[in-house]
């Protein structure tokens, strides 16, 4: 019983499509017209012979297309990392519910655990899927089938390995934005230092707003994508040990609750 990746991948569509609509809607209302405005301050500044303003400004800064894809890709992932997020929260909280309700004290017998596996058989299906139940569920079976507590706790361990191996997979996707941010950030930088080569005879006849806006563009892309790198990665690794926590949590919970009770009658002799 896997869970199904549909739900995932229709949330991660629309996530995509709202990250899009929010930062290119800020940028057509606040940044871009905020910038134009003081380029061209800037360049009437030029213009007058007058000294020009050096202060550095965030919506220059932020302007350019290279800066609002990071912006979008920076939101889409952290909205996909906050739907992984809340699915371990719900997993994790089932570590709190009596999935087993075995007395302390109480040896299972592999006659006795066909009675064990109903009350997790009757689950609602949107709990059984979840990790805790499916490992109790194929230790016990597997239990039934040796009556054998190595092969049980064999089968414990292979089923958290197989549901950490699934989750460090399904981390592809954020592991490749968290790559392409900076990529994006240097393809800003070569287009910034092509455009300010394409100018630099306008440089040389005084006219040096052109070569410092695009040098402009080089920097602050490459700037903006290595910080906001820095800010997803930081939350990767925190949800990636928030999972490898869980799945963990998850087979100490089998060995102290059900590996720890299992008694075969040979054991009994």
């Amino acid at each position: 019983m896997k869970r199904s990746s549909g739900s995932e991948f229709i949330f991660q569509i629309f996530s995509l499509l709202i990250s899009i609509l929010i930062v290119h809607a800020v940028y057509v209302a606040v940044i871009r017209p905020n910038a134009e405005a003081l380029l061209q301050q800037q360049k009437a500044q030029q213009q007058a012979g007058s000294e020009i303003s050096t202060q550095r400004s965030l919506y220059i800064v932020l302007k350019d297309y290279e800066q609002e894809t990071c912006f979008i890709l920076m939101f889409w992932v952290l909205m996909i990392m906050a739907y992984k997020a809340k699915i371990t929260v719900h997993e994790t909280s089932m570590l709190n519910h009596s999935v087993l309700n075995i007395q302390q004290g109480t040896k299972i017998l592999p006659e006795d655990a066909n009675g064990l596996c109903r009350p997790i058989e009757n689950m609602p299906h949107n709990k059984q899927i979840l990790l805790l139940p499916r490992t109790i569920l194929v230790a016990l079976k597997r239990y039934i089938a040796t009556e054998n507590i190595a092969a049980v706790a064999t089968a414990i361990k292979d089923t958290c390995d197989s549901e950490a191996d699934r989750l460090d997979s399904e981390l592809a996707m954020i592991r490749y934005i968290s790559w392409a941010i900076p990529s994006i950030g240097f393809i800003g930088t070569v287009r910034g230092i092509g455009e300010a080569l394409g100018q630099a005879h306008k440089a040389v006849e005084g006219d040096i707003i052109g070569v410092t806006n695009s040098l402009g563009v080089a920097f602050n892309s490459t700037f903006i994508a290595l910080v906001i790198s820095i800010f997803i990665m930081f939350f990767t690794h925190q949800l990636q040990l928030f999972q490898e926590r869980h799945v963990q949590n998850t087979q100490d919970y089998c060995d102290e609750n059900l590996l720890n009770h299992l008694k075969t009658e040979s054991s009994q002799e």
